[in-house]
């Protein structure tokens, strides 16, 4: 995943945008809602997966990237700071973009777990944060509304051990797109100094 740990002064165009106090306000609630995501994921990981080789701080991910391809598990969108080469409008559409991505991958994956509620409170969360995001993005003077796109994924899930592999994954990701996220969206916060910090 792609990390965002310093910012670069912003475009013009994006500059009085982010300095708009209500664009500050949803930005809280938005950096609020990403750090309940990163919190829960540990223990939604710990409730729906029981296979003991699927580990969420494991450092061999990797070996999971043909069954990832094989389930059907597309990678998240890569989120970098905004600058003058990553337009907040390009950042706003990319954070949208990879919610919605594990929004649909979580409601693919959570019918099939035995275990579904705190699977389904993430997806809540996760639903929460896009529509913070996209009223980011109508703030934004320059956004150009992009053709709705579908939420849903389809998943090749045949057996439990394929639904438990595309669960731990799915949420691995989530945890590194949404580290991305708030560091992204610590450095449009203008309510503190620590946008410079990683």
């Amino acid at each position: 995943m792609a990390s965002a740990a310093r910012s670069a002064p912003l475009p013009e165009s994006g500059s009085a945008l982010v300095e708009d106090p209500r664009f500050q306000e949803i930005l809280q609630r938005s950096r609020s809602l990403t750090q309940k995501i990163l919190d829960s994921i540990a223990d939604t990981h710990s409730s729906c997966i029981h296979t003991e080789t699927l580990k969420l701080d494991s450092s061999d991910i990797g070996r999971f990237s043909t069954m990832a391809t094989n389930i059907g598990i597309p990678p998240a969108p890569v989120l970098t700071a905004v600058s003058e080469n990553f337009t907040l409008e390009t950042g706003l559409r990319v954070m949208h973009d990879g919610l919605q991505l594990h929004q649909g991958l979580l409601s693919s994956i959570a019918p099939r777990l035995a275990e579904k509620d705190k699977v389904v409170a993430l997806m809540s969360d996760v639903r929460d944060l896009k529509i913070q995001i996209a009223k980011m993005q109508k703030m934004n003077q320059s956004h150009i509304a992009a053709p709705p796109t579908s939420g849903s994924v389809e998943l090749r899930l045949p057996g439990e051990f394929e639904v438990q592999v595309a669960a731990h994954l799915t949420l691995v990701q989530l945890q590194a797109f949404s580290w991305d996220v708030a560091r992204c969206l610590r450095s449009l916060d203008r309510s503190t100094g620590d946008d410079n910090q990683s």
